[in-house]
């Protein structure tokens, strides 16, 4: 069952920039031995499912088509794994300023 999601509807595409043999010369074998994508986020333009070419209008205005993949696209950043010396720095630069700390000293 194939699901068509209306127009307006914000989803995810994929593209493809560079296929494998126009990749440039200077990269490692294995990249070049990968096509470039493009992965974009924006409003459907007409109605479209899942694995079709689609054309969508991104938050800022600009028009791109590639192949439909993710009809409703998640956040999924982050900022990585603690690095627990830097609580020890908050610490440190929260008791300097507590005892007036002057950066003449």
């Amino acid at each position: 069952m194939s699901v068509t999601y209306p127009k307006g509807s914000f989803v995810e595409i994929q593209s493809e920039i560079l296929p494998p043999g126009k990749r440039a010369d200077h990269l490692p074998e294995d990249t070049k031995a990968t096509p470039l994508t493009m992965k974009v986020k924006g409003f459907l333009q007409k109605p479209g499912k899942e694995g079709e070419t689609v054309q969508v209008k991104t938050v800022i205005g600009r028009m791109h088509q590639g192949v439909l993949v993710n009809p409703n696209p998640r956040h999924t950043h982050d900022f990585g794994d603690i690095v627990e010396e830097l609580f020890e720095v908050q610490q440190s630069f929260k008791d300097f300023l507590k005892e007036g700390g002057d950066s003449n000293e």
